[in-house]
């Protein structure tokens, strides 16, 4: 993964993290399994940017974004059906809700981008130079 894709991923699990472990400790503690799950969310979420800055291994990427998309999903279900008898309306508490959406759904993007790039094939074109040298008689 390229240093600027890895830090900006890096860098949007943070502020999620942020954004949850403020929420955390101003309100969401009290409320049964939520605030587990925010504390969970910002200290794996800051662990897995501290570990993609660093450049860790493959899956921490694909940890990183699990964790943003399975937030953007608890979100959703927040305010639409409730998740574990929770439910919010609009975008409250502001600006953190929206802060947080943002940046897992960036997470997310970055990590696509990330990965698309790493599929798409390369080129050897070093190859192609040695062959033609090599079909003229020429050490390549």
């Amino acid at each position: 993964m390229k240093i600027f894709l890895r830090l900006a991923l890096a860098a949007s699990l943070a502020v999620s993290a942020f954004s949850h472990a403020y929420l955390y400790v101003h309100g969401y503690q009290h409320i049964p399994m939520i605030g587990t799950s925010f504390l969970i969310q910002a200290s794996v979420s800051f662990s897995l940017a501290l570990l993609v800055a660093a450049g860790g291994p493959w899956w921490v990427e694909w940890s990183a974004a699990a964790l943003a998309g399975g937030s953007l999903v608890a979100f959703a279900l927040s305010r639409t059906v409730g998740l574990f008898g929770f439910t919010e309306r609009g975008w409250d508490p502001a600006p953190h809700a929206a802060l947080s959406v943002v940046s897992e759904a960036l997470c997310v993007l970055l990590w696509a981008v990330a990965l698309t790039g790493a599929l798409r094939p390369r080129r050897n074109f070093t190859g192609l130079a040695d062959r033609r040298l090599s079909s003229l008689g020429l050490p390549g």
